[in-house]
């Protein structure tokens, strides 16, 4: 059995941590991996972070955005999230509980009966190109935001029409990610347990109230103007798109998959500001 630690980059109790649980599952005959950038701080063997899906267990010690890091190379290896964060929606260990619950999901493992929760990824595609699966939200908009800027759009939900309006863009959010850039663009908040994708424009001229679509729902987002725009998912992959052109966005890609605790959602509400 193969367990990869990501540890939050630039964080010297994330690291240490790091090496005291590799040390523990070294003790218990299992190999243990920390990513390129913890390696740098402890005496720990690498693994690269695309390569995370060839582990059995993937444990994030941070916040919510290392989770997000470790999910994009783990596909779909149970990720045990150990929070070090401030909200943590995603992952509900504390730091020290952390050695105990690795150690219990390693023997749930081999007796075959890890509990798992799965949350949808989004996929963004377009003519021949499509970006990594994301986490919490797709964005698709024009090259600028702001005044006199903008594109216009049209959203087709499984072939019917939502809206079209001239906005800064449109952005299609999972429930993770509907407490994050979805919220500051005055999307709802969903629960963790509903199934859905919500969507939501961004400053539309004639603006439409958010919508939440079926979870295998295909979204196509028709986008023109004056010049070119961007995809961008969780803020990180992103793709400059030239205009007209259509973007489309599903859930009907590998989900993420997380073990160890539960997240109170509620809990965690109350730490936004």
């Amino acid at each position: 059995m193969k367990v990869g630690i990501v540890a939050q980059r630039d964080n010297a109790p994330a690291a240490a941590l790091a090496e005291v649980i590799a040390r523990n599952l070294s003790q218990r005959d299992v190999e243990a991996v920390v990513d390129e950038t913890t390696a740098r701080e402890v005496d720990v063997e690498s693994i690269p972070t695309p390569n995370l899906d060839t582990c059995d267990l993937v444990v994030s010690i941070g916040g919510d955005g290392t989770l997000l890091y470790a999910a994009r190379g783990a596909g779909a290896t149970p990720i045990l999230g150990v929070n070090l964060g401030q909200v943590g929606f995603l992952n509900a260990t504390p730091p020290e509980k952390a050695v105990e619950r690795v150690t219990a999901a390693v023997d749930e493992i081999r007796e075959g009966d890890l509990p798992i929760m799965t949350l949808p990824r989004l996929q963004a595609t377009g003519d021949g190109w499509e970006l990594p699966p994301a986490t919490n939200e797709a964005v698709v908009m024009g090259a600028r935001r702001g005044h006199g800027n903008g594109v216009e759009v049209e959203v087709r939900v499984d072939g019917n029409r939502y809206t079209e309006t001239h906005a800064d863009g449109v952005m299609v959010a999972t429930p993770t990610g509907s407490s994050a850039y979805n919220l500051s663009e005055g999307g709802p908040l969903v629960h963790p347990g509903v199934r859905g994708l919500v969507i939501t424009e961004m400053c539309a001229t004639d603006s439409m109230p958010s919508l939440i679509v079926a979870t295998d729902s295909d979204i196509e987002v028709a986008i023109d103007g004056p010049a070119h725009g961007n995809v961008i998912c969780d803020g990180r992959s992103r793709r400059r798109i030239e205009l007209p052109t259509t973007v489309t966005i599903s859930a009907k890609t590998v989900p993420i998959r997380l073990t160890g605790e539960r997240v109170d959602f509620f809990a965690a509400l109350d730490k936004l500001e």
